[in-house]
This record gives structure tokens, C-alpha cells and sequence, in this order.
């Protein structure tokens, strides 16, 4: 067994394409159409090519999908986790709170959220 990939659901592709390419600089790998119900978009980190990030979306959804209390989040390494706040500020993307450690000694971490809600640990590693 290995690994495969993540899926999230979400409601406007294009705009979470946009966050996850222009924001956190993921690389669109590919786009399969399933029949004419939805688009499933692959997604890499750029220093994580073979861990994808799946994104669905169903054509004519409107309402918000409820993520649900079990869900927690991804979480992305980062070198500069300063440098790579500054840059996301830059394209209007903020941390849900400023950059802290869990325990003394541990990484730097803060969370943001993508279009959908999701949370998204950046860990400076």
C-alpha cells in the first residue's frame, strides 16, 4: 500500500485553483472531467510531487459543503515560514493567528485558509 492523495470538495474551481497555484505554489498536474457531474483537478506542492491534493468540483453546486468536526487540516513544510507569510499577505491570503510553537524547542507553525475553509498548517521545517 501507499499513499494516494487528499480530496476536498469545493464550489468554485478556478478560485481554489488560483489559491493553491498562485498562493501556496502548487503545481496543476492534470484535469479529468468525470461524465458531466464534476472536474477533478490534481494538484502537487512544488518540493512534493508525488503527494497530490485532489480537488472536486461538482458542476452546479452552489450551496457550501459542511467540512464536518473530524476534519482537521493538510500541512505544508516551509523554509521561511516569515518569508512565505509575507509573500501570501502580498496576494491577500492572512494566518488565522500570528506564527507560534506547541511545545518548547518545536517548529514555528500558523494556519491559513483556503476559499472553501480548510485549514492549512504551515510548518517551518
Amino acid at each position: 500500500m501507499r499513499y494516494a492523495h487528499t480530496c476536498y470538495r469545493v464550489l468554485d474551481v478556478e478560485r481554489s485553483v488560483d489559491f493553491y497555484t498562485n498562493g501556496l505554489g502548487f503545481i496543476e498536474q492534470r484535469r479529468v472531467p468525470i461524465r458531466d457531474e464534476a472536474i477533478n483537478v490534481f494538484l502537487t506542492p512544488s518540493g512534493s510531487p508525488d503527494l497530490p491534493l485532489e480537488l472536486t468540483y461538482n458542476l452546479g453546486r452552489t450551496e457550501p459543503y459542511e467540512i464536518g468536526t473530524g476534519y482537521g487540516h493538510i500541512a505544508i513544510a516551509v523554509d521561511d515560514l516569515d518569508g512565505t507569510l509575507a509573500t501570501l499577505a502580498g496576494k491577500g491570503i492572512t494566518p488565522e493567528r500570528p506564527p507560534y510553537t506547541i511545545r518548547e524547542g518545536g517548529n514555528r507553525i500558523c494556519f491559513v485558509r483556503d476559499p472553501d475553509g480548510y485549514r492549512i498548517e504551515l510548518v517551518e521545517a
